[in-house]
């Protein structure tokens, strides 16, 4: 089999198509995750905390040269070293919203799994050749 054929069918799989799809989805739900929380919670949480926009808390860890304003895209701009730590603190909400939906999502499909589980088979009746043969093997047993 040569390498194309074999990465067809590789790539045409179920699963290989899933995963493409599961990226895809991931990805646009991510940029509503991130809307949601840049543009909604986040405002929230400054206007609670007296700062409008984490995104521009920073902390300055070098010498700002003169001419360079005090902001944070210009100091970056400049080469000034800056723990930008608003950024950080932004995008660990983002992953702990994100990982809570999953988590919810997850639950529910196990949920719905165990619901949709088939419930468990039947025992088998033996075939009626076998189910004689123990008779006769359990009366003989009996026997004095």
């Amino acid at each position: 089999m040569s390498i194309l054929s074999e990465f067809k069918e590789f790539a045409v799989k179920g699963n290989v198509v899933d995963l493409a799809v599961g990226v895809i989805i991931g990805a646009a739900f991510g940029k509503i995750v991130d809307s949601l929380v840049g543009d909604i919670i986040m405002p929230v949480v400054g206007l609670v905390f007296g700062k409008l926009d984490f995104s521009n808390l920073y902390l300055v860890l070098g010498s700002v040269p003169s001419g360079v304003a005090n902001n944070l895209a210009d100091l970056k701009k400049a080469g000034v070293p800056v723990l930008a730590y608003g950024n950080f603190i932004t995008i660990a909400v983002n992953f702990i919203i994100l990982a809570f939906i999953i988590f919810m999502m997850v639950k529910q499909i196990n949920k719905l799994r165990k619901v949709h589980a088939e419930a468990p088979a039947a025992p088998v009746a033996p075939p009626e050749d076998i189910a004689l043969l123990r008779e006769i093997r359990d009366s003989l047993k009996n026997r004095p």
